[in-house]
């Protein structure tokens, strides 16, 4: 009989837990989640005969992860060129007069089956009046190089499952994190994919401007991303899932895990992430304890997700 009246406590005090200071999420869950999957125009360019146009999920660049699609067609033939080398560089430039970049990939691969060169960019920063964006482009034709430049926008991500966030290591390098996908979760087991980036501190310039050596980002290669998600609102209690799997990287350059959400509201999404040699670049371990009515601790490395 004991033992039944400690289980019904129990029981009334999480119900009673997960009332607590409720109205601080529950707006913010109410708000529809933005999905896109179809690939639009978001920029264009022409010189010379030939029409360049960027590609992205809604025809929009956001901060965070994005992917690039770039078609370079002939406008007199309409066909798409197949070019011998097509180049891709973000460049921010702000009012103070320096100039910076995020990541991305410099060189584009050209896919056979969609004939458009693929690629990403990882934006750092919206457009805003401290500072805007130029897409520096160049291609190949015939041994001939064709270079551009377009203004852009970036916009808000206002999917906070596409979160990023950037940190100084332990090593003192410069890393990026950015969520890939999904972009709305189910409460279930989900493929968890984001994308792990170092910059490369430039050596003396020798070129002229925009010289990519001076922007240059790489792909972390062979680290380890561990992961613990947790319901920080007081009214959670700190809890998390079974069954989540750190994200390790696979032959697409991204990091793949699984994350189990139990139930929909706020996670974070807890990191410790580790170098080929189980080293800490950055992270802590979060308490397991169940704490109603108090927020959950966050690790020193984390992203807040809502859906």
């Amino acid at each position: 009989m004991k033992m039944y009246h400690i289980f019904i406590m129990g029981l009334l005090l999480m119900a009673v837990s997960c009332t607590l200071d409720k109205t601080d999420y529950e707006s913010e869950i109410n708000t529809a989640v933005p999905e896109h999957y179809e690939f639009k125009e978001a920029a264009t360019v022409n010189t010379d005969g030939y029409t360049i146009s960027v590609e992205t999920l809604n025809g929009t660049f956001y901060q965070g992860y994005n992917e690039i699609r770039i078609k370079i067609t002939n406008t007199q033939t309409h066909e798409n060129i197949n070019t011998s080398e097509v180049t891709f560089l973000p460049i921010m430039s702000k009012a103070d007069g320096s100039k910076t970049s995020c990541p991305y990939q410099y060189n584009l691969s050209y896919k056979k089956e969609g004939k458009y060169y693929s690629g990403y960019s990882v934006f750092t920063d919206k457009s805003n009046a401290s500072g805007n964006w130029k897409l520096y482009l160049s291609f190949t034709v015939n041994q001939k190089v064709y270079a551009i430049n377009e203004d852009i926008t970036v916009a808000e991500q206002n999917n906070k499952n596409l979160n990023m966030t950037s940190f100084t290591g332990n090593d003192g390098e410069q890393y990026y994190i950015a969520l890939v996908s999904p972009q709305k979760p189910k409460v279930a087991e989900n493929k968890l994919v984001a994308g792990i980036y170092k910059y490369n501190k430039p050596a003396v310039s020798t070129g002229s401007f925009p010289d990519p050596s001076q922007f240059s980002y790489s792909e972390v290669k062979g680290y380890t991303l561990q992961l613990d998600p947790r319901m920080p609102e007081p009214s959670m209690g700190n809890h998390s899932s079974p069954n989540n799997k750190d994200l390790i990287q696979e032959n697409d350059g991204l990091y793949h895990g699984v994350v189990n959400y139990t139930m929909t509201g706020n996670w974070t999404l807890n990191f410790i992430l580790l170098n080929q040699n189980g080293k800490i670049i950055k992270g802590t371990k979060v308490s397991t304890d169940f704490t109603p009515g108090v927020p959950g601790a966050k690790s020193e490395l984390f992203i807040d997700t809502l859906f």
